[in-house]
């Protein structure tokens, strides 16, 4: 080929092998220098530039690492084959990139925010402990389902806590709902047909579901199995102890008459999410709906998400012995999406008594913001109407209002407040009379929630109606 041409300054800022390297980047890409065509030696294009065998071996290395040339041992360098893409150099980009770290709100009513307060001191001791030379055999994969201790510690904690008779070897745990639950449908979906709360849980719908699901209503009493019973679905997704978002809990009858409609037939399946039944403030804890089952139709799920933290991404499923021996032969592959380290640090916390602890803790916590919220609502704005407040970490709550949801959101938002109305959470709409929002305490400080809650309703034109003696 004829010697390679390039204007190189030698008074730029810019080092000569970049500039050596842009140059010969762009002749190729332009394809100024055909594929195939062999390079000179760095000696030669040394010499015809009068710069340094170092400054194009530089340039040379770099064309060599991106892919542009490759290089023939006691032969040269060889131009490369590229697809075409569009390329910018870094320094032709002056345009500011903006990144969405979502709006700030000065008070948040998101229904999965928690309470900061946690025993960081007794976990970095158990993290602490753990992350040492003796444990060097948690480097290794372990086993699918999660580690063995771990899921013992949860078999006992349920059966102390929700009434659940269950072996660790029926423990599954996973990183999340969103991923177990994909893994519980390809158990039981071939050609299923599956059934939601309407409203429900936003997230499912889009977890695999799509538009296939079939809404079933909830009332102050939880799932209106009737409705279900006219269906043609065999997969009901439920949240019997504190339906969300409505807080209802489905009642005995209910409970009585939905395990009855799954033993009718052997592919009906009750998929049971469980997730804040530690948190109860009115009567005693109802009991889980497995613990109830005698014809293993019901596949439990929770999670550590407001129990603990939702960052720890530790959730688990219980599988009903009928489904075990299907899961074994369909993930037996399948490697825990828990770390192995994370999943021992929470095991020695609760078998050490720190889970309860904290729990009693939590408990505490939350009733007496729970008890602030109702009792500023109550007091002040007796025509807002409260629902769902007898357990969890949120209410629901009603204005006598003539705009909409979205509308009320909004001025909310301007105002630095988060709300999430409750048609956010529906799969097929529905006609509340009033707007219904989501008040969700966990995250708001004891002491900011009567201010928080004074501020939405001066931004919503609710007038205080009475004041505190």
């Amino acid at each position: 080929m004829d010697m390679l041409i390039f204007e190189l300054e030698k008074d730029s800022p810019k080092p000569l092998y970049e500039q050596l390297y842009i140059g010969m980047k762009n002749a190729i890409i332009h394809k100024q220098i055909e594929v195939g065509t062999k390079l000179p030696s760095k000696r030669k294009l040394a010499e015809f530039l009068n710069i340094s065998q170092t400054t194009i071996e530089i340039a040379y290395g770099q064309l060599l690492s991106e892919g542009f040339i490759v290089s023939k041992p006691r032969v040269g360098y060889f131009v490369e084959e590229i697809d075409e893409l569009p390329y910018v150099e870094k320094d032709q980009i002056d345009v500011p990139i903006e990144l969405d770290h979502g709006k700030s709100y000065e008070h948040n009513f998101h229904p999965g925010k928690i309470d900061p307060s946690f025993p960081f001191a007794t976990w970095r001791k158990y993290a602490k402990e753990i992350f040492d030379s003796s444990s060097r055999e948690l480097l290794q994969i372990g086993e699918p389902q999660g580690e063995y201790v771990l899921r013992s510690e949860i078999a006992k904690y349920l059966y102390q806590s929700r009434g659940i008779v269950c072996k660790p070897e029926q423990i599954v745990i996973g990183s999340g709902t969103e991923q177990l639950l994909p893994m519980i449908l390809r158990l039981i979906e071939h050609d299923s047909k599956f059934a939601l709360e309407n409203p429900g849980y936003s997230a499912i719908p889009r977890i695999h579901l799509k538009n296939k699901a079939i809404p079933i209503s909830v009332d102050d009493d939880g799932l209106v199995v009737d409705e279900l019973e006219e269906t043609d679905a065999n997969i009901v997704y439920i949240t019997p102890s504190h339906q969300f978002p409505t807080g209802a809990v489905l009642s005995a009858a209910r409970r009585t008459q939905l395990l009855k409609w799954a033993s009718k037939d052997t592919n009906r399946y009750i998929i049971e999410d469980d997730y804040d039944s530690e948190f109860r403030y009115i009567g005693k804890p109802i009991p889980a709906l497995q613990g109830l089952d005698r014809n293993n139709k019901v596949i439990y799920m929770s999670t550590f998400t407001k129990s603990l933290m939702p960052s720890l991404r530790v959730a688990y499923i219980v599988l009903p012995n009928t489904l075990l021996q299907k899961y074994k032969e369909t993930f037996s592959y399948y490697s825990s999406t828990v770390p192995r380290f994370d999943q021992h640090i929470l095991a020695n916390f609760m078998k050490d008594g720190h889970f309860a602890k904290h729990l009693n803790r939590m408990r505490k916590i939350y009733r007496k913001k729970h008890d602030k919220l109702i009792y500023t609502i109550s007091t002040f704005y007796p025509n807002v109407t409260i629902k769902g407040d007898h357990a969890g970490m949120h209410i629901l709550i009603s204005v006598p209002l003539n705009e909409t949801e979205s509308e009320l959101k909004q001025k909310a938002s301007n105002a630095k407040i988060a709300v999430y109305p409750v048609s956010e959470y529906q799969i097929k709409p529905l006609n509340y009379r009033q707007p219904t929002f989501l008040l969700g305490f966990g995250g708001i400080p004891f002491e900011k929630i009567d201010k928080a809650l004074h501020l939405l309703m001066t931004c919503w034109g609710i007038k205080k109606t009475s004041e505190e003696n």
